[in-house]
C-alpha cells in the first residue's frame, strides 16, 4: 500500500489539493445581493446568463423572485462564515 490518497480522495481543500469552490454572494458586479454574481462565479456560467434565467422564471409563475429571496437568505455573503438565515436562527 502507498501512503497517497488511497481511492482517489481529494487533498485539502478539493480535488489536487485545489481550494474548494464555496458557494457565496459575492460584492463585486452584483447589481441587488450578489445572487447571480455567487452562482455566475460557482458555475461558471455568465452572470447576464443567470440574470436572464431568474427574470424569466419570475415572469412565469414567480418562481425566479422566490428562488431569488431564499437564495439571499440562505446563502452566506462572501467573507461571512454564515448567512442572514443563520444569524438569525442562531440569535433566537
Amino acid at each position: 500500500m502507498n501512503g497517497g490518497n488511497a481511492g482517489g480522495t481529494a487533498g485539502p481543500g478539493g480535488p489536487g489539493g485545489l481550494p474548494a469552490k464555496k458557494l457565496e454572494r459575492k460584492l463585486d458586479g452584483r447589481w441587488v445581493a450578489g445572487v447571480c454574481a455567487g452562482l455566475a462565479d460557482y458555475s461558471g456560467l455568465d452572470v447576464s446568463l443567470i440574470r436572464v434565467i431568474f427574470a424569466v422564471l419570475t415572469l412565469f409563475g414567480g418562481v425566479g423572485a422566490i428562488a431569488y429571496v431564499l437564495a439571499w437568505a440562505l446563502v452566506p455573503e462572501q467573507g461571512e462564515p454564515v448567512s442572514i438565515a443563520e444569524k438569525f436562527i442562531n440569535k433566537t
